[in-house]
């Protein structure tokens, strides 16, 4: 089937999956050292000095090496391209079904968005645990499928979809707000803005800010997601949340909070200023 010719879901599809390949290679680092400092949080006891971003950075590179960086790239791929994909392509889908007459409004963006990252993030949880213990540099799995197998057989499928419960509070929210904050800064700017050559970069700008701003609100579920799937016993999301305020207190829901705001909004503003020139490109309204 040509390209030209295939549904416009599944234009969507392969724009959002190509856009989620660029951004996941480049930050890639970022959340590893993410992941890093939330573990090294969870480990560290009472009264030892803070790790910071730089620090576990050069650790790496000392006790490993460069490219250990990019360590969970596999699975992260494997997660992302379809991830990415399913994303844009249920957003794209929810939009032209109930949005195709008017834009919606603030609220209307939040559902929007939302629904969108739930339907991905529950089609790839699975993968997303593989990744986050392939990061974590505590499991020595040589592939992504050989990951799933051993996590099936000797924890069972549930340990496939833990922390589900924290990976839809943090991923629905940062998507609904992300989406939110990026459809009003744009609707903000001027007509010949936003129809200027410099769309790109209007876009990415209002995807840089978005960002920042969703990734904060969503920082503290994402501290409780690696915390239980990094685990190889069964916690629950109260369980998780309990520990790490008895343990670290109100600043352990942030650890992490600079690597992974970083990545994610520079992942974010990335994949939706590609989709939406590819999108465009295809003659199809993003």
């Amino acid at each position: 089937m040509e390209l030209a010719a295939a549904h416009p879901a599944l234009k969507a599809f392969m724009c959002g999956s190509l856009s989620g390949t660029c951004s996941t290679l480049l930050f890639q680092p970022l959340d590893l050292i993410k992941t890093r400092l939330q573990i090294l949080q969870n480990n560290a006891k009472p009264g030892s000095p803070k790790v910071g971003m730089f620090t576990v950075f050069i650790n790496i590179i000392k006790t490993e090496n460069f490219f250990s960086l990019w360590k969970g790239v596999s699975p992260s791929f494997v997660r992302c391209i379809p991830g990415v994909g399913i994303y844009f392509s249920t957003f794209y889908s929810l939009k032209q079904h109930f949005f195709l007459e008017r834009a919606p409004n603030a609220g209307e963006a939040v559902l929007l968005g939302a629904s969108a990252r739930a339907v991905a993030g529950v089609s790839m949880l699975p993968f997303t645990v593989i990744k986050t213990r392939f990061e974590s540099g505590h499991y020595n799995y040589v592939s992504v499928a050989g990951a799933l197998r051993s996590v099936y057989k000797t924890e069972g499928i549930r340990a496939l979809f833990s922390g589900l419960t924290a990976t839809l509070l943090r991923d629905a929210p940062f998507s609904g707000i992300y989406v939110m904050f990026y459809s009003q800064a744009k609707r903000t700017l001027p007509q010949e803005v936003t129809s200027s050559a410099y769309v790109p970069l209007v876009n990415f700008s209002c995807g840089v800010v978005a960002g920042v701003l969703a990734s904060l609100v969503t920082q503290p579920a994402d501290v409780v997601k690696t915390h239980i799937q990094v685990s190889p016993s069964h916690w629950s999301t109260a369980d998780a949340v309990r520990y790490i305020y008895m343990e670290h207190g109100i600043a352990g829901f942030f650890r992490g909070a600079v690597p992974r705001s970083l990545r994610r909004t520079l992942m974010a503003a990335m994949a939706w200023t590609v989709y939406e020139q590819l999108m465009a490109r295809m003659n199809l309204k993003s």
